[in-house]
């Protein structure tokens, strides 16, 4: 706000410069006081009069916390996380979000201000005991400590915004969690569950998961430009993802996970088939046909989805009488078969693409104890003294 003081008929008045509904106006204020003699007062009271129409005209605003829903301010932050992290990531944090925070806490109205650390204790409390959307028990500790990391996230922002002053995730108690078991097949049950399915579509992406030990989307990202045949090479570069939509990438869930591995006969001649046929199938079908840079594909050249390969794997299993697997868990099998071969946790972390040794170990470490277990016994039947 600005103003001036005028002279009108010898006596100062006060001009004041306001901004009403968008709009600029001016107002008059008579001092009462004569030109001459008086400019020292009559600038003093305009100054008092500044002061007064400004604060008159700055309302306080209210507090953004004690106003706003807590799953209001979930929405805002949302849109930031959109911003600063990959599609896959946000899929998976729009998820959480969505299916398990926000009904919670928009049944109970709760204000961002309200939000405690009672509170979030009692809701990742209630989420362990009774959490499932099927109704059918509580989350797994891995799930609850997902939802606390997710909600720390969401409550550090607005800390950052000078929102709250402190993030109430701190000193949470969480649900004891096991060490993570991993289900495998034996070398016997792999070569019995490849014959089984040798003539399913399927039948490719178990193989080379099988001998390779990759992530469903690192298979599903194989592309033709991953294989060289001239250096018989295989390099992890790309991935296809699907938390609540298919997303592909041109990278790798981290740096260790892009890596190369030497073509096996049985598999270069695999994936030549699987190009001879493609070239086939493309000839047959003509504009029909789906241009695809993808290596596991459909006959018309549409490539499979992360759904169809995690939806028909345990359907083959049942139909072909083999215990219930996971289909990642084709992957600890061949962690499993590298172990029991002899090799380290370190060469077992470099073939898996594992970022810290400390993963392999968790869930591979009781495989390598057993190992030297045998190793001791052998040991100790060789010395007799």
């Amino acid at each position: 706000m600005t103003g001036s003081l005028q002279v009108k008929r010898g006596k100062y008045y006060i001009v004041l410069n306001l901004y009403e509904d968008g709009e600029r106006r001016k107002k008059w204020i008579a001092t009462g006081l004569p030109e001459r003699g008086n400019k020292r007062q009559a600038q003093q009271l305009l100054n008092d009069a500044l002061h007064e129409y400004e604060y008159k005209q700055v309302e306080p605003e209210p507090n953004y916390a004690e106003t706003t829903l807590f799953t209001d301010y979930l929405q805002h932050w949302m849109e930031i996380a959109n911003s600063r992290v990959d599609e896959v990531t946000f899929q998976g944090y729009k998820l959480l979000t969505e299916r398990h925070i926000i009904p919670y806490f928009k049944q109970r109205r709760v204000m961002l201000s309200e939000v405690n650390r009672r509170m979030l204790q009692s809701y990742l409390n209630q989420k362990s005991r009774n959490g499932r959307l099927d109704g059918k028990g509580g989350l797994s500790p891995k799930s609850v400590r997902e939802l606390k990391n997710l909600l720390h996230q969401q409550l550090n922002e607005a800390v950052r915004e000078e929102l709250i002053d402190v993030n109430p995730c701190t000193l949470l108690v969480l649900p004891k969690s096991d060490p993570p078991s991993a289900k495998f097949y034996s070398v016997k049950q792999l070569n019995d569950l490849l014959e089984a399915v040798r003539d399913e579509p399927l039948y490719p992406v178990i193989k080379t998961a099988v001998i390779y030990g990759l992530r469903r989307s690192e298979l599903l990202g194989i592309k033709w430009d991953s294989i060289d045949f001239e250096t018989d090479t295989l390099t992890i570069r790309h991935t296809v993802v699907k938390v609540t939509k298919t997303v592909e990438k041109d990278k790798t869930k981290s740096k260790s996970s892009h890596r190369s591995f030497p073509l096996i006969p049985e598999i270069r001649e695999m994936f030549l088939d699987i190009q001879k046929e493609k070239q086939r199938n493309a000839k047959l079908m003509g504009r029909a046909y789906v241009k695809s840079d993808y290596v596991f594909c459909w006959p018309d050249g549409r490539p499979f989805s992360p759904d169809y390969v995690t939806q028909k794997f345990p359907k083959l299993l049942k139909q072909h009488g083999f215990p219930h697997i996971r289909f990642h868990e084709l992957r600890h099998s061949c962690a499993s078969l590298l172990i029991n071969q002899g090799y380290t946790l370190k060469d077992v972390q470099e073939w898996m693409g594992h970022s810290d040794i400390g993963v392999t170990a968790n869930i591979y470490g009781h495989l390598e104890t057993k190992r030297k277990e045998e190793m001791a016994s052998r040991m100790s039947s060789c010395i007799n003294g």
